[in-house]
């Protein structure tokens, strides 16, 4: 049912209540997930504009110049809630989806990266859902040849009962072959190319604008779509054949809203209207109705803009890949939204109010009591038991479970696979594509803005360490029901972190989501803060790019960047049940240029190994980098006054572990910023001594403890 105050919105408007499939429209359209009534405001504060930037927010991709005429798609989606009523589904169709948004710009999608975030694996409804949502991402990505070539999976209680599914999906096309999908001409005609119209996913996107209940997986699975990547994978290929022979004038991806969506937002970016035929819509299902019809979310459907001359083309294409295509409707210079269904008119609406008349606003904010830092935990008399439980903890341990089950070289474009920093892609001669996604979820809980700061700083190490800079952004912000003006607080300040952040890169925010209500009637939570990104970026050249492991006897270990007593939302802190204590850490006027001299530093080409330093610390990167090989370090220097776990796991950002073999000429490219010679990698063990401590790891008691993972799912 409409809102009362909706309702009388638009009666007011339309002179006249509307009937039950105008409803319907309206319903889905005007819901936060679709219409951003209550996040608009805050996400015009992001900067959307840039020498690269092409095509910005608002259309189904943002689209960027990479260079040589090539141009790079890139959006990102979520699934949340339909992944915890329907965890296979609800994660394979969150892939599809955004697959859809980046074809239906004219570009091929060549990798995908999926920020996950889980209830702690110590029950087994937790275990079903992770089990699952990465069973379906495999499922749906491998069939459709797009590589999964990055992620991030993040554990903790408030994710019982609404875990988070976030995928980026990135694209690429030559520039004179990009569509958008703003309508072109009046009289053109519109074809529905894809799988049929069922009745799943009905309601899909008012679904995802409220509360997850006790009863949801029952309640709300009509409200799951449910994916065919083999439909899909023909769906790309027609599509693209479409494009390219010139045939598609615009373009839109069939999600939130279903048809209903899709073609009203199509007429009202080009200023038309549209007249749509719902019984030539060809249907998987006897006895639907008109309201079924439009705001079904059935997947693999894609609507195209054709001129009445190229639709018998159009639908030929669509037969040769076994598709099911058909004319249903055409574009109209009358500013209304139309639908006859059996000769009978079952909707009219004004298009613009349809799909730009949703009230925004911004909602009441109330900053929580000033948080207590509290007392720091005694010191561990056995640092070495504490370094291996946090590389056996879950949010640490090796993820290998999960990207052994994607295929992350298919397309043979991937440099940087699964497991490393960044993925990295040879996108034509010399250079390549870098990209980077998640965010920490704890350091936001604890301070929103500088956790919204440190979500694209941490980031933009990532890429940095593999010597590529930052281009565009997009984002996937997570959060609880915004009615809350505590949740709304947190809402808008990690929005003002990450904008503010984008700005001192010169980042651009290209576009996104927003999924807001993430809270659990089952359990009683709500999520954590969690503004998740997904950032792409270009390398230098692609020899030049570093390893991520220890390598070469002998060679010189460098720490760049300042450690300090930053231990707030730490891994260290929350295994030690500290999880609200503690300084958290911020992005300092140091970070920009620490992140730009890492990246000039890494294309000299003197750099064989690098890793970023960020959760679980200082001891995690050393140790992750100890693959084949081991080092002997001296943190002695590192810190001033410092203890021995905030040296060893402090989560200070902007730091990174440099391997060369030609140490002066890297500590000529790093003056100006902070950095440090912490020792010579060799031997079959990780040895760590600073003042008052002095450990020793063999290469197999850290590969046992990053295990832990891969042990549980297989055991």
């Amino acid at each position: 049912m409409l809102p009362e105050n909706d309702l009388k919105i638009i009666t007011e408007e339309m002179g006249r209540e509307p009937n039950l499939v105008e409803q319907g429209c309206f319903l889905n359209l005007w819901s936060e997930h679709c219409s951003y009534r209550s996040s608009a405001p805050l996400l015009k504060t992001f900067t959307t504009v840039g020498d690269r930037v092409i095509i910005g927010p608002g259309d189904d991709a943002a689209i960027i110049r990479f260079g040589e005429g090539w141009v790079l798609a890139i959006g990102m989606e979520s699934h949340n809630h339909p992944s915890y009523v329907d965890p296979y589904n609800g994660s394979a169709t969150g892939v599809g989806g955004i697959v859809r948004d980046i074809i239906s710009m004219g570009a091929r999608p060549i990798a995908l990266m999926d920020p996950l975030y889980f209830g702690p694996l110590d029950t087994p409804k937790n275990l079903y859902l992770f089990e699952h949502i990465i069973e379906g991402i495999a499922g749906y990505g491998n069939c459709i040849g797009v590589p999964v070539v990055r992620g991030e999976t993040y554990f903790d209680e408030s994710y019982s009962g609404n875990p988070l599914v976030n995928v980026v999906c990135v694209g690429l096309a030559r520039e004179e072959n990009i569509v958008t999908a703003c309508a072109q001409k009046a009289g053109n005609k519109l074809v529905l190319i894809g799988s049929t119209t069922g009745r799943d996913g009905l309601g899909g996107a008012s679904f995802a604008s409220r509360d997850l209940s006790e009863e949801a997986e029952a309640e709300d699975r009509p409200s799951i779509q449910i994916g065919d990547p083999f439909t899909e994978k023909l769906a790309i290929e027609a599509t693209l054949e479409a494009i390219g022979a010139g045939y598609v004038l615009s373009c839109r991806d069939l999600g939130a809203a279903g048809l209903a969506g899709a073609s009203s937002e199509m007429a009202s970016k080009g200023k038309l209207g549209m007249r749509l035929e719902a019984d030539k819509v060809i249907l998987r299902e006897d006895g639907m109705t008109p309201y079924e019809i439009m705001i079904a979310e059935s997947q693999e459907r894609i609507l195209m803009e054709v001129e009445p001359e190229n639709v018998d083309a159009v639908l030929a294409i669509g037969k040769k890949y076994d598709l099911h295509a058909s004319m249903i409707g055409e574009l109209t210079e009358r500013l209304y939204y139309t639908v006859e269904f059996e000769g009978e008119m079952v909707a009219d609406i004004p298009v613009m109010l349809l799909t730009e008349g949703a009230p925004t606003f911004e909602r009441p904010s109330t900053a929580p009591p000033e948080r207590e830092i509290g007392e720091k935990p005694d010191l561990p008399a056995d640092l070495k038991k504490v370094v291996l439980d946090i590389l056996s903890s879950h949010n640490i341990a090796s993820k290998e479970w999960i990207y052994r089950q994607y295929d992350h070289e298919v397309q043979i474009r991937t440099v940087e696979k699964p497991g490393s920093d960044a993925a990295v892609l040879r996108i034509g001669d010399g250079k390549g594509l870098a990209m980077s996604c998640g965010c920490n979820p704890r350091h936001t809980l604890l301070d929103p803005y500088e956790g919204g700061k440190g979500t694209l700083i941490e980031n933009s190490m990532n890429l940095a360490v593999k010597g590529a800079e930052g281009i565009a952004l997009v984002d996937c912000l997570n959060f609880g029901n915004p009615e809350r003006p505590d949740i709304y607080w947190q809402f808008k300040q990690a929005i003002l972190g990450l904008g503010d952040a984008a700005r001192s890169l010169s980042i651009p925010v290209v576009g996104g989501n927003v999924s807001l209500y993430n809270e659990s009637g089952e359990y009683g939570t709500a999520i954590a803060p969690t503004p998740s990104i997904g950032l792409i970026g270009i390398t230098g050249e692609l020899e030049t790019v570093p390893q991520s492991h220890f390598a070469g006897e002998g060679n010189t270990i460098i720490l760049v960047g300042n450690t300090l007593d930053e231990m707030g939302g730490s891994e260290y802190y929350n295994m030690a049940g500290l999880r609200l204590n503690g300084h958290v850490p911020k992005v300092t006027d140091d970070s920009v240029k620490v992140i730009e001299t890492l990246i000039n530093v890494v294309r000299g080409g003197n750099v064989v190994a690098a890793h970023d330093v960020s959760a679980g610390g200082l001891a995690v990167a050393l140790s992750e980098m100890c693959d084949s090989i081991g080092a002997n370090v001296d943190l002695t220097s590192v810190g001033d006054n410092l203890r021995a776990d905030d040296v060893l796991f402090s989560e200070s950002h902007a730091r990174a572990i440099l391997v060369t073999s030609s140490p002066e000429k890297v500590k000529e490219m790093l003056a100006g910023i902070p950095y440090t010679v912490i020792g010579t990698v060799g031997g079959n063990n990780l040895g760590i001594k600073g003042n008052g401590f002095d450990i020793s790891l063999s290469l197999e008691e850290i590969s046992d403890a990053r295990a832990s993972l891969t042990r549980l799912m297989l055991g």
